[in-house]
Formats: C-alpha cells, sequence, structure tokens
C-alpha cells in the first residue's frame, strides 16, 4: 500500500510539477535522494545519475569530466521519474536544496570553464536550479553553478574534452575582450585587448556563447575569427587545441607545458615532457617574470606578457630556483 502511495505521489508530482510550483520540485528532490549532504545525485534517466563530487563516488562510473567534477554513474536501483532539461524558453528558474526555494535570474552566465554562473538570489550547496515544471538548468557548486549547456553536452559525448585556442575572455563595456593569451599554444596570434567581432561566421555578442563555441568544437578544427585590434578589422585562422586546465582544475597556461598547480600554487602533476626542468611534485612557485604571484589569475596574467617563454621561480625546501619554460 505504501509503495502504491509512494508512485502515485511521484506521479502526481511529475505531471502537475508546473502547477505545483517549486514545492512540487522540492518534493522531487527528495524522493529521488537527488541532494545528500554535500553531493549531487542527480537521476537524468531511469538508471543513470549525475553526480556532481570533489572525490570519486561509489558505483559504477561511465563517464568523468575532471573539468566540471561531473561523473555519469550507473543507478541499479533507478529512479522512475528522472529530471529532463527542455530546450524551450524558460518563463522562471529558481535555486531549489531539500527545503527551499528562491526563485530568481541569472545575474551572470558561465564565461567557459573559468567563470561558473551567478544566480541573483541565496543559493546553497548543494542546490539544483529548476524551473518550476522541475525541468534542470544548472547544478550549484561551491565555485558557482554549471549551466545546462555543459551538462547536456557531458551527456551527450563519449569522451570529455574541450577544444582551445588559447585567449580567456571577458564582457567590458558591451564589448567582448581577450583578457588573456597563451603564448605557449603554437600560431596563436591574439593580443590581449583584441575585441572578438566574429566567430566561425556568427556575431559575437557575449563572452558566455563565444566560449561554448570555442569549447564545444571539434578538436584540431579550424576557425576564422575577426577581431578589432586598435581600431583595423583583422580576421585570423586558428586551429584548436586540446584544453587542458580550468574549471575545477588547474588553470594557468603552464599545464600545456606538462605542469598542473594546486590553490596554493605547488606542483601536482608533472607530465613526461616537462621532466626536462627539473621540477618536483610540491615546488611551490613564487614568481612569473620577476613578479610575485599568489593566485592562478596573477600566473594567467603574467604569463600573458611572456614571449613564448616565461622565467618561473620555485621554492623547494626553503631553497629557491628559477626555469625558464618555453612553448614545446
Amino acid at each position: 500500500m505504501l509503495r502504491l502511495f509512494a508512485a502515485f505521489t511521484l506521479f502526481f508530482i511529475n505531471l502537475y510539477a508546473c502547477k505545483g510550483g517549486y514545492n512540487s520540485c522540492e518534493h522531487k528532490i527528495n524522493d529521488s535522494h537527488a541532494l545528500t549532504n554535500l553531493q549531487t545525485n542527480i537521476p537524468v534517466t531511469k538508471h543513470k545519475r549525475i553526480v556532481f563530487s570533489r572525490t570519486k563516488p561509489k558505483g559504477k562510473i561511465l563517464k568523468y569530466d575532471p573539468f566540471l567534477s561531473l561523473y555519469l554513474v550507473e543507478d541499479k536501483k533507478g529512479f522512475r521519474y528522472p529530471f529532463q532539461m527542455r530546450n524551450r524558453a524558460v518563463m522562471g528558474v529558481a535555486s531549489v536544496d531539500r527545503k527551499r526555494a528562491f526563485e530568481g535570474r541569472f545575474k551572470n552566465h558561465q564565461i567557459g570553464l573559468n567563470q561558473f554562473a551567478i544566480f541573483n538570489q541565496p543559493v546553497t550547496t548543494p542546490a539544483l536550479l529548476l524551473t518550476s515544471c522541475c525541468s534542470l538548468e544548472g547544478i550549484v557548486t561551491p565555485k558557482g553553478i554549471i549551466e545546462k549547456a555543459y551538462i547536456e553536452r557531458f551527456l551527450k559525448i563519449k569522451k570529455v574534452s574541450y577544444s582551445d585556442i588559447g585567449i580567456r575572455v571577458e564582457d567590458k563595456q558591451r564589448k567582448v575582450l581577450v583578457k588573456a593569451i597563451n603564448p605557449f599554444m603554437d600560431g596563436n596570434n591574439f593580443l590581449v585587448g583584441d575585441q572578438i567581432l566574429q566567430f566561425d561566421n556568427k556575431r559575437v555578442t557575449n563572452a558566455a556563447k563565444l566560449m561554448q563555441w570555442i569549447l564545444f568544437s571539434k578538436i584540431g578544427s579550424t576557425h576564422t575569427v575577426k577581431i578589432n585590434r586598435n581600431g583595423k578589422k583583422i580576421t585570423l585562422r586558428m586551429q584548436s587545441k586540446k584544453r587542458n586546465g580550468g574549471g575545477y582544475l588547474s588553470d594557468t597556461f603552464l599545464e600545456v607545458l606538462g605542469i598542473s598547480f594546486d590553490k596554493q600554487l605547488k606542483i601536482i602533476n608533472i607530465q613526461a615532457k616537462a621532466k626536462k626542468y627539473g621540477l618536483k611534485l610540491g615546488d611551490k612557485l613564487l614568481e612569473v617574470n620577476h613578479k610575485k604571484i599568489t593566485t592562478e589569475g596573477e600566473i594567467v596574467k603574467r604569463i600573458s606578457q611572456s614571449k613564448e617563454a616565461a622565467e618561473l621561480l620555485f621554492e623547494r625546501n626553503a631553497f629557491q630556483f628559477f626555469v625558464k619554460v618555453k612553448s614545446i
């Protein structure tokens, strides 16, 4: 009898979710156990769940995105009414957790893997961004909101990868400007301050959409980018490379050389191509081109000012030493 009642309740929630509003979404979150402690376990098909977790979850992992810290995990028990992602126009959205909902709107959209989306109302972690029909619009994480477009792509592709053309961009004074460039990327002809006008003949109006076009493109594909540089319109042809960092991964541009850092700027990974520099795990980066740095953002800024090579100051067991790195 209890099972029959539970099944009827779930049917009612899914059938009348739009009418029941966000209260129905709270019930669905709790009934599906989509939010538990500091982890999300969102049913997206009857027997598959998207898990956001900073540690490896239990169960059979079908797919993993290290940039967004997302896992696709098999759900043997199953949930009959998974969360859907609808492509129709959204009239309203709310941050919903197990106890309450805050209706609002996106204050800032997700700009690629370097700036997650921001909501204009209070959000808790964990929580989901849902429409009143309980359609999934985003996942709230400690870094910000992972938007629906990235979740949909994660589900669609067989193996997770992202493309890169060696730039990081920002919205400024109604323009999309290059705020950082990777000098270690072969063929990177962008300059800091370039205004991006078009990408593959599509007009660029905001940084969020541009970064989707870049990241979601095929690695190795060729693109035409029209820019405004000091009042002169220039067309560049770029071949996309494999993205090496961003999101929940180190992103300092040094990753393309095979060096990754933690938040304290200590080396946590050294690939074979970086062995020649004589670095060791735990070495702490102190300076880039003789300028002190304390954050990833400062590294990116200093690296952007380099020309194919950079001088790095490291510390190991109270001993400091310089390493000159350059494009491969």
